[in-house]
């Protein structure tokens, strides 16, 4: 089985990764490899950012390499924070400071729905690939649940009661956005293995 790097240090987002590729591919995390820089994440688009990652990890290490880059779109907000998500409310990047002026800037709003969005790019030999995923849903009024990270305990995914923060692991990676842009990646690597 072939062993690709997933471009991150956040070891919730690994985990959730190498469950869903088990068995198609082995992943492990920059650490792994020894990597322990931060790569700037400066793109104005989800596609930018997971493609520079990627490709960073590719040329300096040599290792075929997938990179992924999320937001969260919020109908209310004109689809911000989008890019921003993850420094939402400035640096260094902080969840519970992101939840905080999300919240702050959705008090009033009637329309909740939101999206998460995530893009993942794979960088081997050649042209890059992307996979996306979109769940859609709602931004709940307060934090519910102790589950997950970044901003997991106010999205609502659509056809559902629970926060992401408040579900099973097992279901959240059944259907969340990088589930399904992990997902789309792990077809197409079990059709290049065919």
């Amino acid at each position: 089985m072939r062993k690709i790097v997933f471009a991150t240090h956040n070891a919730h987002k690994l985990e959730e990764v190498k469950m869903i590729l088990r068995g198609t591919i082995d992943v492990v995390g920059l650490t792994d490899i020894g990597c322990t820089e931060d790569i700037p994440e400066n793109a104005d688009t989800l596609e930018g950012n997971a493609l520079a990652k990627a490709m960073y990890v590719h040329e300096k290490y040599g290792f075929s390499c997938i990179a992924d880059d999320t937001g969260l779109e919020v109908d209310a907000l004109d689809a911000a924070p989008g890019v921003l998500s993850a420094r939402y409310a400035g640096e260094p990047s902080d969840s519970a400071r992101n939840i905080e002026k999300l919240l702050r800037e959705m008090e009033g709003a009637t329309n909740r729905n939101a999206q998460f969005r995530t893009v993942i790019a794979f960088v081997a030999d050649g042209v890059p690939k992307f996979f996306e995923g979109v769940i859609k849903g709602k931004i709940g009024f307060e934090r519910c649940g102790e589950k997950g990270f970044g901003y997991d305990p106010v999205f609502i995914p659509a056809g559902y009661e629970k926060s992401f923060a408040q579900m099973d692991a097992s279901l959240k990676n059944k259907i969340s956005h990088r589930a399904l842009a992990i997902k789309n990646f792990k077809c197409f690597i079990k059709n290049l293995n065919q």
